[in-house]
C-alpha cells in the first residue's frame, strides 16, 4: 500500500498596484462622466449675460464680479454645507464693495492631499458692440461657436469648473483628495490692487494649495502652457529744441534723436538679452524682445520741429531673465547716451543733438509703468505629467507651448511655493479679440481633462 500525497494548493493572483490604480482611476472618470452641455451652455448664457457689467478698464469701468458670483452660487449651493444639501465648502470672499472672490472646496479623505483650479477670473476686457458682428454682451450660437465676450477669457471657464464642481457635489466621489476650485476677481486690471488672488495669498486662505499641483485655468487651444513672458511697459521721453522747420540747423529735432536713441538701445539690449538656451526646450515662440507700440508729441505745425516727443513700449522678457536687471540696464543705457549724445548719428549735414553757442544738449529720459515676470512651469512636478497625460487622454495629443504673451500673478503664486501649471480651453485667436467666441466641443475636452488629473492624482 503506497501513499500519495496530493498538493491541492494553487496560487491566488492579485491585480497588481498599477492594475487596481487604474481601475480606481477610472471609476473616477466615469462617476464624473461627461459635461453637462446643457447646463454648462444655461449658466454660460448667464455669465456672458453680466459681461458688460464685468469689463475692467478703471476708473471708467470697474466691474461687479458678484454678479458672476451669484450666478455660481445658484448653481453651487443646493450641493453645499450652507444648506446641508451636499458637500462643498463656499468661501465667498469680498475685499471691495460688489467685488467677490469664491473659494469651493469639495473635501477629500487624506489630509495634505489636494489638488486645485485657480484662476478663473469674473471680469472681462472692453468690448465695443459696433464693432463687433454680433452683441458681445449677450452669448449667441452658431453651430459649435458659443460666441460673447468672456466665453474664450474667462467666463467660459468660470461656468466650466463650476460644472465641474457641481458634479462632484452631485455624486460624492469617495476621493483621496480635496479639490478646490478659485473663482477670482479683478485679473484683467491691476490698478486697484488688494482685490483678487492677491489679497487672497496676503491673507494666506489659499497657503493648504501648496501640498499639491495648482491648475491656473485661464490660457487657451487645450494644451499645457508651460512657459509665459514678462512684460515691461517703456516710456522714452526726447527733448530737443523747438524751431522752424526751414531753419533745421538751429533746432535738436526730437523724432531723429528719439529715433537713434532707439535704435542703440535696441541693438544693446539684444546683446545683453540675446535668445536663452532654455527657450528652446520650454518651445517659446520668440526669444525676448523690446520694441516701440505708440508714438506721441504735443502737436504743432507741418512746420515746426517739436520740442518734444514720447515713445512707447514693452520689453516682453522670457523667464530665464530677471526684470529688475532689465530695467537697470536700461537706464544704465540713456545715462550712457546722454552722457555721450553728440556721438549719435545725425540725418543730414545740419541734423545734430548738441547746440554749443546756446548750451543746449538734447536729453533722453526713459521710465517704467508696472512690471510684471513671466513663469517657467516645473516641468519635473508631478503635476505637470498628469496635465500632459490628461491632456492626451482627453484631446487625442500634447504639445506643451509658451508664449511671452502676459499672465499676472502666477509668477507670484509660484515664487510663494505653489506648483503652478497653466492650461485653457477658449481660443487664443479670439483672445481679448472682436467677435469672441470658443468651441463648445473644446470645453467637453476640457472637463475630461479635468476629470483626468482628478483621477490620476488618486494613485
Amino acid at each position: 500500500m503506497c501513499n500519495i500525497k496530493l498538493n491541492l494548493s494553487h496560487k491566488v493572483h492579485q491585480p497588481n498596484n498599477s492594475v487596481l490604480s487604474e481601475m480606481a482611476s477610472s471609476a473616477v472618470k466615469q462617476t464624473l462622466g461627461d459635461l453637462n452641455k446643457d447646463s454648462f451652455v444655461t449658466l454660460l448664457t448667464k455669465l456672458i449675460g453680466e459681461s458688460k457689467y464685468v469689463q475692467n478698464n478703471p476708473p471708467e469701468l470697474i466691474p461687479e464680479e458678484d454678479r458672476i458670483v451669484n450666478h455660481v452660487l445658484d448653481v453651487l449651493k443646493p450641493y453645499s454645507t450652507t444648506t446641508g444639501g451636499g458637500p462643498l465648502i463656499i468661501n465667498h470672499v469680498t475685499y471691495k464693495p460688489k467685488r467677490g472672490n469664491l473659494i469651493v472646496e469639495y473635501p477629500g479623505t487624506e489630509d495634505g492631499k489636494i489638488l486645485s483650479f485657480v484662476g478663473m477670473h469674473m471680469d472681462v476686457v472692453t468690448a465695443n458692440p459696433s464693432e463687433w458682428d454680433f452683441d458681445p454682451f449677450s452669448m449667441s450660437i452658431d453651430g459649435d461657436k458659443l460666441r460673447g465676450r468672456g466665453t474664450t477669457d474667462c467666463l467660459g471657464h468660470v461656468a466650466l469648473v463650476t460644472e465641474l464642481m457641481k458634479q462632484l457635489g452631485q455624486t460624492k466621489p469617495k476621493l483621496k483628495s480635496t479639490v478646490v476650485a478659485v473663482f477670482i476677481a479683478s485679473e484683467e486690471n491691476s490698478s486697484i490692487p488688494g482685490v483678487g488672488v492677491d489679497a487672497l495669498v496676503k491673507d494666506g486662505l489659499l497657503d493648504k494649495l501648496k501640498n499639491g499641483p495648482l491648475y491656473w485655468i485661464d490660457t487657451a487651444d487645450k494644451q499645457p502652457c508651460i512657459g509665459t513672458g514678462g512684460m515691461i511697459p517703456w516710456k522714452l521721453h526726447v527733448t530737443g529744441k523747438l524751431f522752424h522747420s526751414g531753419l533745421a540747423h538751429k533746432a535738436i529735432n526730437p523724432f531723429e534723436l528719439a529715433m537713434e536713441a532707439l535704435n542703440e538701445i535696441q541693438t544693446r539690449f539684444y546683446k545683453d538679452f540675446p535668445p536663452h538656451s532654455e527657450e528652446q526646450r520650454y518651445g517659446f515662440a520668440t526669444p525676448s524682445t523690446m520694441k516701440p507700440t505708440q508714438w506721441s508729441y504735443p502737436g504743432g505745425g507741418i512746420n515746426q520741429i517739436p520740442l518734444d516727443c514720447t515713445i512707447s513700449g514693452d520689453v516682453r522678457l522670457t523667464p530665464f531673465y530677471n526684470v529688475p536687471d532689465v530695467i537697470k540696464k536700461l537706464k544704465e543705457y540713456v545715462e550712457d547716451l546722454n552722457t555721450n549724445i553728440e556721438k549719435l548719428p545725425c540725418r543730414g549735414p545740419v541734423s545734430k543733438y548738441v547746440l554749443p553757442d546756446e548750451n543746449l544738449r538734447g536729453r533722453i529720459e526713459i521710465s517704467f509703468d508696472e512690471a510684471s515676470s513671466g513663469v517657467a512651469c516645473n516641468l519635473d512636478s508631478r503635476g505637470y505629467h498628469v496635465l500632459c497625460k490628461a491632456t492626451l487622454e482627453a484631446v487625442g495629443h500634447c504639445k506643451p507651448y509658451s508664449i511671452t504673451g502676459t499672465l499676472p500673478l502666477i509668477r507670484e503664486l509660484q515664487d510663494e511655493g505653489f506648483d503652478v501649471q497653466t492650461a485653457g480651453y477658449g481660443l487664443m485667436a479670439t483672445y481679448h479679440a472682436k467677435n469672441e467666441y470658443c468651441l463648445l466641443s473644446d470645453m467637453c475636452q476640457g472637463y475630461q481633462v479635468f476629470t483626468g488629473i482628478i483621477a490620476q492624482l488618486e494613485d
